[in-house]
């Protein structure tokens, strides 16, 4: 509701009671190849009572009014302010791009689609003559249903199915009735869901919806972060910065090569990701076509759902249906997410030392009590959802490999669920991007920290010692450094009184925790470069 829209409740009961005749506006299309998914538009809500942002200055002269308010659980429609879930609610615009694939809406589609290619497939038989090859005529109808298909065409699905409490059957006798008035399809129109078990259907469709999902939102907000971060470390290359071990201070690194690491792990696990192969079957209920054979036992029949499967785009599995390919690619979503996680909380720690600032935005509030604090929410916010994402994927993973006998039903509870792992990733990827734009490198820090940690040049001295033949050359270096301040010129005595050659001696003069930096730069550059061929 916009500020400013509200009228007034006249009945004084309540001064911060408002009342709006609000409308929703869906009038987005969202295009998923070569169909259309709308929502409904202009759907005029019923009065109702709301308490909007112009009601605020009065309310808070009120406070105790809004013990007053109260609205029945059962009277309470379905918005981003009652829905159970955050992700139909506060995330809704940040997720909102998977829900045409991962809704009960794209469910239902990708069902439709499934059915419909099915009976194409059949009439492409010669032995199934019952099927005979479409006309254009009729095959531009049956291919119009899956383009055309909306909101309103889920809907009478669903209504449907209050009737045979069956989802996979709603779809069926939705595509009849759709056909009956066609007189070409009418003749076969018995022949929808021909030898199928509703795991037929639905097995495909969740490897659809699982394909496109990931291929058209997650991948390339996956490729978004990584490039993001390869861009951190190609700009920060030649950043020196004290590395820590163990929390204490270690040798010298750079700030791009920290980054470079995390960028090329995650575009490991992002191409181990997008190569798992999505499988499906279409052998009816045990796998072994014995409908199918029975009905027409000339036709090769696993030679034709293996055809069938692979005009999908999904790879073809010969044997009764397994989730283990799913459980594959959420152990692989897992593997990324925690590398993601890991990030998360290094960019946490390094700006609470200072190595990174923020950038502000006007109004933005980072304590309700602090006013100079700017949290990093962002990197906390990504941590958090990674978190429920992982969980989610856990349970998947060690779940759907699992069916009693030959099939139970227990996986289809849980992969409606497909859609809450992804989605906590998707926000948690779009999280962990806003707090990158954010970052600045503070190079006072940085340079502070290493001016102040001249004892990490023990390691280049004892080596160096080694190669001359110094006699405890560690114990030596540990003596002066364990325990003890070290500065510049402690180091610098330390140096001018070893016994190695004047060329060595002088080398290690040079180094500073400032340059004792190996070849990072070098390796971030040839990094960046592999990824961008």
């Amino acid at each position: 509701m916009d500020i400013g829209s509200c009228i007034r409740v006249p009945n004084g009961s309540c001064p911060t009671s408002y009342i709006s005749r609000s409308r929703c506006f869906y009038g987005q299309f969202i295009p998923t190849h070569n169909r259309i998914f709308k929502a409904s538009s202009h759907v005029t809500l019923p009065y109702k009572i709301y308490t909007c942002k112009a009601a605020l200055k009065e309310a808070n002269n009120n406070i105790e009014t809004f013990g007053k308010v109260k609205v029945k659980p059962s009277e309470m429609e379905l918005s981003s302010l009652t829905a159970i879930s955050p992700l139909d609610g506060r995330y809704w615009n940040k997720v909102k791009d998977l829900s045409c694939y991962l809704s009960e809406y794209g469910l239902i589609y990708y069902r439709t689609l499934v059915e419909i290619k099915w009976l194409l497939k059949l009439s492409q038989i010669p032995e199934i003559f019952e099927v005979p090859k479409f006309s254009n005529e009729a095959e531009a109808k049956l291919q119009g249903l899956i383009d055309g298909f909306n909101e309103a065409d889920a809907i009478q699905v669903k209504n449907i199915e209050k009737i045979t409490n069956h989802d996979v059957k709603a779809v069926e006798y939705f595509l009849k009735t759709k056909c009956q008035e066609d007189p070409e399809i009418a003749k076969v129109i018995e022949f929808f869901h021909f030898g199928c078990t509703s795991e037929d259907i639905n097995n495909l469709a969740h490897g659809l919806m699982l394909k496109e999902a990931v291929n058209h939102v997650i991948i390339p907000i996956m490729d978004d972060l990584i490039n993001a971060i390869y861009s951190m470390a190609n700009a920060n290359a030649h950043i020196p910065m004290l590395s820590r071990t163990h929390g204490q201070p270690a040798s010298p690194t750079t700030l791009g090569k920290e980054m470079v690491i995390f960028a090329e792990r995650l575009s490991r696990e992002r191409r181990d990701t997008s190569q798992v192969e999505i499988l499906g079957k279409f052998a009816g209920a045990v796998g072994n076509y014995n409908a199918h054979v029975v009905a027409y036992p000339d036709v090769n029949w696993p030679h034709v759902a293996e055809q069938f499967v692979n005009s999908l785009g999904l790879s073809f599995n010969p044997h009764i249906e397994s989730h283990d390919y799913m459980a594959k690619l959420f152990h692989s979503f897992i593997r990324f997410n925690n590398i993601l996680l890991d990030f998360d909380k290094d960019i946490w720690g390094y700006i609470s030392v200072g190595y990174f600032k923020q950038v502000t935005k006007a109004g933005e509030i980072g304590s309700s009590t602090m006013p100079h604090k700017v949290n990093p929410i962002d990197f906390e916010n990504s941590e958090g959802n990674l978190g429920i994402a992982n969980a989610v994927f856990d349970h998947l993973s060690m779940k759907l490999p699992i069916s009693r006998w030959q099939r139970d039903l227990t996986d289809s509870t849980v992969l409606r669920n497909i859609g809450v792992g992804l989605g906590y990733s998707l926000l948690a990827y779009k999280s962990a991007l806003v707090g990158i734009g954010k970052l600045q490198v503070n190079e006072v820090a940085l340079n502070k920290d290493l001016d102040n940690s001249w004892e990490v040049l023990a390691e280049p001295i004892q080596t160096v010692m080694r190669r001359y033949g110094v006699e405890e050359p560690y114990e030596k270096l540990k003596e002066l450094t364990r325990g003890r301040a070290v500065t510049k010129e402690s180091i610098t005595e330390f140096i001018t009184k070893l016994e190695i050659p004047l060329e060595a001696k002088t080398e290690l003069l040079k180094l500073t925790p400032h340059n004792y930096l190996g070849v990072a730069a070098q390796l971030v550059n040839e990094a960046f470069i592999r990824h961008h061929e």
